[in-house]
């Protein structure tokens, strides 16, 4: 075989690697005047190369602040925090994904009954959505339709109590919920109440059902929830400690047992006022756990000990932004990429395949008020 035959099989090797590797990443933001976004982007995004292309607009709606994709991968799903045919509460929507271009076509749109939603998820078996209510403290659950379409609210669970805090914890302020792997469970955090509360799910009808509760040490105000990938232990990062909890899951009792909690700060800026977490990501080789830390703006990065889920704190990377909000690993689990809310734009990172540590690349793209990032294979 001549040298140009071996070279346009490579060439035709690479191209179709790389073809296989795109994925669209869908980003939801904060409308406002302050960012100049209209609602919710997306890109195009290489996990071999790491080049991502510059966003798109793919549906115009009201600060879509937290977005959850489909098993199937036809359809999205939205919060909307000022956006709802029920004023006294926000709105959650159904768009039907396009394979040619990524843009979203809206299904429907229903009341998320308590105010200001920020979190939404979907059940493993892309039966049903959830979704947290942090104004009005509560959750709710939806039943989804065979055409991605949302069903009213199935489940209403107003949560009751407060916890030390005068200023933030008076009340519930339910932050995020998300299924177990073994989709039995759901479990919600609940900032006001220093409560992780844990719900049976029944994907054929939609609801949720009371089945206990966890807690976090006292102020620290639960946000968002990750499993390991073994699901023998659970991460929550606790916003207003600047803390993350690990805890032990009994996968058969649906019960959350504390193990320890640990600082998401160096030691220098360790009991300064001022800086919250936001997001919780558990890398998928089970080694890394990392945490976003708004007005410190950086990325918390720990290694976990795979046999007690501890956590030991190895680098806060810079964010190269203001407020980093949500971020996200992309399906290779090679790359970051990391939301700024007050900077407008999304940071590239590359994750180090040994430590987990990040380097950024350089990369930027401007994404207005942009505080959640989700991918997506193409087809």
């Amino acid at each position: 075989m001549n040298r140009a035959s071996l070279s346009f099989i490579f060439a035709a090797l690479t191209t179709t690697a790389i073809a296989g590797d795109n994925h669209w990443v869908y980003f939801g933001c904060y409308t406002n005047a302050k960012s100049g976004s209209k609602g919710i982007y997306v890109s195009k995004f290489n996990t071999a190369t790491g080049e991502l292309s510059a966003p798109e607009l793919a549906a115009e709606t009201g600060s879509p602040s937290f977005l959850a994709i489909h098993p199937s991968k036809q359809y999205l799903y939205a919060v909307g925090e000022i956006s709802g045919p029920d004023k006294k509460a926000g709105g959650v929507s159904a768009f039907g994904i396009s394979k040619a271009d990524g843009k979203l076509n809206l299904i429907n749109q229903v009341s998320s009954v308590g105010a200001g939603p920020c979190h939404v998820s979907v059940d493993q078996t892309g039966q049903m959505a959830m979704i947290a209510n942090y104004g009005g403290g509560s959750v709710a659950s939806y039943r989804i339709g065979k055409k991605g379409e949302l069903s009213e609210a199935v489940t209403f669970v107003q949560h009751e109590g407060s916890s030390v805090n005068p200023k933030r914890q008076s009340g519930p302020h339910g932050h995020s919920i998300n299924t177990s792997p073994d989709n039995r469970f759901a479990f919600a955090c609940d900032l006001g109440l220093d409560k992780v509360l844990i719900y049976q799910i029944d994907p054929a009808t939609g609801t949720l059902t009371a089945h206990g509760h966890a807690t976090v040490p006292p102020g620290s105000g639960p946000r968002h929830f990750a499993f390991h990938p073994s699901g023998k232990f659970a991460f929550v990062n606790n916003e207003m400690l600047m803390t993350v909890t690990t805890f032990a899951y009994d996968a058969e009792k649906g019960e959350l047992t504390e193990v320890e909690t640990v600082s998401t700060l160096p030691e220098a800026d360790r009991g300064k006022e001022g800086y919250s977490t936001a997001e919780t990501v558990a890398h998928p080789n089970g080694k890394v756990v990392y945490v976003s830390n708004r007005t410190h703006d950086t990325i918390a990065v720990f290694t976990c000990d795979p046999a007690t889920g501890k956590l030991t704190l190895i680098q806060n990377a810079p964010a190269e932004g203001q407020i980093p909000r949500n971020f996200n690993l992309d399906p290779s689990g090679k790359w970051m990429l990391v939301a700024h809310q007050n900077s407008n734009t999304v940071a590239l990172f590359k994750v180090d395949a040994e430590t987990g540590k990040l380097t950024f690349t350089g990369k930027k793209i401007d994404v207005g008020g942009c505080v959640c990032v989700r991918f997506l294979a193409q087809e």
